[in-house]
């Protein structure tokens, strides 16, 4: 399987050119397997012509002059187109690797018979030219087949009489070797096909593939910012430009409503805190301390759920930029603020990591994620990592851990482990979803995971927090 995704290619152009490049290859292939068992088809037929006129011939001398009496010539002739070794009135003698064909002999005898001539015995073998000594001295005196680098290597021995009683002829016929030049004219065919085809349809399918290949950029550079650019100008056929042009509208309209919600989102921050900072004074005239104290943590609250929801909500469009940051400061400054206030934060020794990223959002993520450790499990040991391509932050606990069913949940909005959303049981639910969107938001990953103890039981939960490296 990862062969075949090595080999396949992922682009469209890719994929249409792999087509077109098998199409043609399947079409040459069998273009070229017609016209080679079409060639062996003329070849046979011919060669079974060849070798049925010569058993006429022979035949016909048989019958109308006597062996014996007849011109030394004659009698030489017959004596040569003999089975070897085979006596004169008996029949041919076959020899250990010759191969017999039957369906030439059904075919010899119509063509025979057809000609006046009824065959009462017929054997027909393919054999080496080197296991027939009369078949090598007639190629010896055949010079000029080897001037053309022909020589055959096989011959055609067919041997026939007409009555029970009547002498066998023997017929031989070299098989020339398949000529070449078909061959390399097909290959050289299917070059020139593929060099004007493939050409041509690379580039049909550049200008085709180029502007969707911008609009993917384009699009992906808005899922990342989500900051809309200038429009793209149009380009390729009538149905990319249509499919650009909508996008340009989808992409100011969308950018349109970030704005809004960014400024709706600016005026219910402002708005809802202001009162807020009221409420904090007016409380300090309530002479009951416990009463006091009560409100002003309902007060704080308040004030943080809504600074989670307002956080999550411009953690798609940050403002700040990404900077080079040693990451490893970062994460022991986090640590030392837990630490001054005697919690029980510890951080592993690990070397020195530079990477870009937003600081501010990837602080605020491993407070969130600290914070959570300590409410559930009493305490935090947070680990740093490098690998080649990717940085890990682990935050470890020794809570009761999760539910394995509702670890996908709890990254969820307001998603807790149990039913009441006070900030004393777990708050808002909205610290791991901040730190999800912050990982995300750099193109990393936030995955909580159990960790069993020898009895297979959780005995804490681990937030790995993953950013890359590039």
């Amino acid at each position: 399987m990862a062969l075949r995704g090595q080999l396949w290619p992922r682009s469209l152009q890719g994929q249409l050119l792999l087509a077109v490049a098998v199409a043609l290859l399947l079409g040459q292939s069998i273009n070229a397997f017609l016209l080679l068992r079409a060639q062996t088809e003329r070849r046979d037929a011919a060669l079974t012509n060849t070798v049925a006129l010569r058993l006429y011939g022979a035949l016909l001398d048989v019958e109308d002059r006597s062996f014996t009496r007849g011109p030394r010539r004659l009698r030489a002739n017959a004596m040569a187109m003999a089975f070897p070794g085979s006596p004169d009135d008996g029949p041919p003698r076959l020899l250990p690797r010759d191969n017999r064909q039957p369906e030439a002999e059904t075919t010899l005898r119509g063509l025979l018979a057809n000609q006046g001539i009824t065959i009462s015995e017929i054997v027909v073998v393919r054999r080496a030219v080197a296991s027939d000594p009369i078949a090598i001295r007639r190629l010896a005196r055949r010079l000029e087949l080897q001037a053309n680098g022909l020589t055959p290597t096989e011959v055609i021995v067919a041997a026939a009489r007409r009555g029970p009683e009547g002498r066998w002829v023997v017929a031989r016929t070299f098989i020339q070797p398949p000529p070449t030049g078909p061959l390399v004219g097909l290959i050289f065919q299917t070059a020139l096909i593929y060099a004007l085809l493939v050409g041509a349809i690379a580039l049909i399918l550049q200008r085709l593939t180029k502007p969707l290949s911008t609009l993917t950029s384009r699009v992906e550079l808005f899922g990342r910012t989500r900051q809309p650019a200038p429009p793209l100008d149009p380009a390729g056929p009538e149905d990319v430009r249509r499919l650009i042009a909508a996008h340009n509208g989808l992409e100011a309209r969308l950018g349109a409503l970030l704005d809004e919600k960014d400024v709706m989102l600016g005026a219910i921050g402002h708005d809802l805190k202001t009162p807020l900072a009221a409420l904090r004074v007016r409380i300090e005239s309530v002479g009951d301390e416990g009463e006091r104290a009560r409100m002003a943590a309902t007060i704080e609250d308040i004030a943080r759920s809504l600074d989670d929801i307002l956080s999550l909500a411009r953690v798609g469009r940050p403002s700040d930029p990404v900077e080079v940051t040693d990451l490893t400061a970062l994460v022991a400054q986090v640590v030392e603020e837990y630490e001054d206030m005697d919690e029980p934060v510890t951080l592993a020794d690990s070397g020195r990591i530079t990477m870009p990223l937003r600081p501010t959002w990837v602080r605020r993520a491993l407070r969130n994620l600290i914070e959570n450790a300590l409410r559930y499990g009493a305490v935090a040991r947070v680990t740093l990592s490098e690998g080649r391509h990717q940085v890990e932050i682990a935050v470890e606990d020794d809570g009761p851990g999760i539910p394995e069913a509702d670890l996908a949940r709890i990254l969820e909005p307001f998603a807790r482990g149990e039913a009441s959303r006070n900030r004393a049981t777990g708050g808002a639910g909205l610290g791991l979803t901040l730190a999800r969107a912050i990982a995300e938001q750099h193109g990393g990953t936030l995955v909580l995971a159990n960790r069993a103890g020898p009895d297979g039981r959780p005995v804490g939960l681990t937030a790995t927090l993953t950013l890359p490296r590039g």
